[in-house]
């Protein structure tokens, strides 16, 4: 199921999108007037801490809807909503993998990748959502550059996950573009602020239901910047895999329904060129990833 934030009159929602429409069930709508179920969660992080039963309550709000007289009043058009990130507001620090692909990691200026895992973190303030126009932030940064990459959403708390049971605790995966203004990440020394400015965290269009893929270590992800190639990598490449990343990750860390976390970048970010060609006011970024969609922003 590819689910989706919209805010509609002001209201916080979410749904699932319509097969073979651009358009999205209100499935609180559906509640509220047709009262399916005995309870439904009101937030999409308390939704997806119900696990797998949370994709099964909706599709029965989903057939609901359906056999309506007023099918049409509970979905809304893409055209009519605002689009907002899957998870619009994570738990804690949106957790991020470094330096996970070994080419990327080289044209960062490493001799060799990490042996150990490398984790840093982006503010929940940077959160954006698919089709924002975001701010360049040209009075902090002159180079603010793209990574394209595989997100996943935790499903259920959980704290040293072992490997063999770390898929147990993802509830499914969506699209993640960490934007990171390079010169001020350098200047301080660590990532936190140079990772964290407002907007540098899009997140998108969907959150794909962990059943959807089956597969998480062989998806393609593509980042084009203003239609030209830029990113062309998969994630049999990842260095750490999802399982490793979860399961390291909750020996220190205890991860919680809706946390995000960032699984690293393949080669090919505007720092690894000669010369580097970082974003700029007008640039168009499209990061695709196999199963989930297209996260597509401009800056200005």
């Amino acid at each position: 199921m590819k689910l989706l934030s919209f805010k509609l009159d002001g209201k916080v929602k979410f749904g699932p999108k319509v097969k073979k429409e651009e358009a999205v069930w209100d499935v609180l709508k559906i509640q509220e007037e047709l009262n399916v179920l005995p309870s439904f969660p009101s937030t999409i992080i308390d939704g997806i801490s119900l696990g797998f039963d949370f994709v099964e309550k909706m599709r029965k709000l989903v057939e609901a809807a359906k056999q309506s007289d007023e099918v049409e009043a509970f979905k809304y058009t893409f055209t009519e909503i605002e689009w907002l990130a899957p998870i619009p507001r994570t738990p804690k620090n949106i957790l991020c993998v470094g330096k996970n692909y070994n080419e990327h990691a080289v044209e960062m200026g490493a001799d060799k990748a990490p042996e150990n895992i490398m984790i840093f973190t982006k503010s929940p303030t940077a959160i954006a959502a698919d089709g924002m126009t975001l701010p360049i932030h040209a009075d902090k940064t002159d180079s603010l550059d793209y990574e394209g990459e595989l997100a996943i959403v935790i499903g259920k708390r959980g704290q040293n996950i072992p490997k063999a049971m770390a898929y147990d605790y993802v509830f499914g995966y969506t699209i993640g573009n960490d934007l990171s203004a390079r010169d001020v990440q350098y200047r301080h020394g660590q990532f936190f602020l140079g990772k964290s400015l407002d907007g540098t965290c899009p997140l998108g269009p969907y959150l794909v239901s962990k059943d959807e893929i089956p597969n998480p270590q062989n998806l393609s992800i593509v980042t084009k910047v203003n239609g030209a190639l830029r990113q062309n990598g998969s994630t049999k490449d990842m260095m750490f895999s999802v399982v490793d990343i979860i399961s390291i990750v909750s020996q220190y860390v205890t991860l919680e329904p809706g946390d995000v976390i960032l699984t690293g970048t393949p080669v090919g970010v505007g720092k690894g060129m000669n010369p580097p060609q970082y974003l700029k006011a007008g640039d168009e970024v499209k990061v695709s990833i196999e199963g989930i969609g297209t996260l597509v922003n401009r800056f200005e």
